[in-house]
């Protein structure tokens, strides 16, 4: 497929490294799950966070989540907590343990959980159940970190461990400090379309060695120490080819560019877009806050601009760029219909009055007006400063007709 003309929303880009170590995995015959590919990228990340952590490579960030919450012990008849506003693989695996979420509510200026409702969503669970959520999962959404200080207070507080979604943040920091690296364990995520790429892939990021091993253990199907096959626990193919980690190896050689161009990128939309009504773009609320930009996002009121979000995704269309609405809030998912969800209520003075409801009776919060208003626009590192003003035109012609 040819990419010359249409204006993609975020495309891989390769480091021209990628190459070699894929020929070393082939010239040597290590072409299967494990390999030196996996072990060096494993400590090229594990370098890169720094923290002391411990990083396992596999098969995609779902899988890493999924790690992540077993070893924490949720299982059936538990409740993990978790960012409603996300993508479904952030909650899925909660469904795959046998356990319930409950979503909560994001905050404006981050769009990530709110440190408030959560602490409401704890209180709530212990009251009527008698007992504490098992996990807590904040997510870095597009990148911008979450307020993991009042996150990790709040979980100490409860005595609640956290797993951090970093799945789109590989290259944030909050307060100094690299996203994945709060947490009891984070995810990684290296889909085609992330920071870095292994076409597929994600990683478990692990306080210890010991959550490490186990990792590992789980995720090349729980074999126990024996000769022969011989398996105690119930175990997963979660491990990453030798040949995906070669991609991820060149990857690293241009994580930093990746990061450096989806700022400025980032910065001239801010700055082509800022005196037009009706559009708002997301952006670090504080010095405490370096998102990586992964994806530019904007919000468009209707009523200032003269057309919605959807007018503007179909006219980008139309102009052979794409664009993608923000994600669908995990509580307005059919799939978690009932689920509960805790959002601002404006019946309670305390709570700033930011929810209303849709025609179904559905509360939205934050997140569900968030999703209504919101876009994302092209911000790969293969997006040129010609690009972002075509992009940025197409803004300018509908506002003046």
């Amino acid at each position: 497929m040819s990419t010359s003309s249409k204006i993609w929303l975020s495309l891989a880009h390769m480091s021209g490294k990628e190459q070699q170590f894929i020929q070393e995995a082939f010239d040597t015959n290590w072409v299967v799950p494990l390999g030196p590919n996996v072990d060096g990228f494993e400590k090229d990340l594990t370098e890169y966070l720094g923290e002391n952590k411990h990083i396992v490579a596999l098969s995609a960030g779902t899988a890493a989540i999924h790690l992540g919450l077993l070893q924490l012990g949720v299982g059936p008849g538990d409740y993990v907590i978790c960012q409603s506003f996300t993508f479904s693989a952030t909650a899925n695996p909660i469904k795959y343990l046998g356990a319930e979420p409950v979503f909560v509510d994001s905050e404006r200026d981050t769009w990530n959980i709110s440190p408030t409702l959560l602490e409401r969503a704890i209180k709530d669970i212990i009251e009527i159940t008698g007992k504490k959520p098992k996990a807590i999962m904040p997510v870095h959404l597009y990148g911008m970190p979450a307020r993991m200080d009042k996150i990790m207070n709040i979980a100490s507080k409860y005595g609640i461990p956290v797993l951090e979604d970093a799945a789109e943040a590989l290259g944030s920091k909050y307060k100094g400090k690299y996203c994945g690296t709060y947490g009891d364990f984070a995810c990684l995520s290296f889909n085609g379309n992330k920071m870095i790429t292994t076409s597929g892939g994600g990683a478990l990021v692990c306080k210890t060695a010991e959550a490490a091993a186990k990792t590992k253990f789980y995720a090349t199907q729980a074999r126990d120490n024996a000769p022969h096959y011989q398996h105690s626990e119930i175990g997963y193919n979660y491990r990453m080819s030798n040949i995906c980690a070669g991609i991820g190896r060149g990857q690293m050689f241009v994580l930093d560019e990746h990061i450096r161009r989806r700022r400025e990128n980032n910065a001239l939309y801010r700055k082509l877009l800022k005196d037009l009504p009706g559009i708002s773009i997301l952006d670090n609320p504080s010095d405490d806050f370096e998102s990586n930009h992964w994806l530019t996002c904007i919000l468009v009121d209707s009523e200032k601009f003269g057309f919605t979000r959807e007018d503007l995704r179909l006219k980008m269309e139309a102009e052979n760029i794409e664009t993608r609405p923000l994600w669908k809030p995990m509580h307005l998912q059919p799939v978690f219909a009932g689920t509960p969800f805790y959002t601002y209520d404006e019946a309670d003075e305390s709570y700033s009055k930011y929810s209303k409801v849709d025609e179904n009776g559905v509360q939205l919060g934050v997140c569900g007006e968030l999703f209504e208003k919101g876009l994302c626009l092209p911000s790969g590192p293969l997006v040129t400063a010609e690009d972002v003003q075509k992009i940025v035109d197409v803004f300018s012609h509908m506002n003046k007709r």
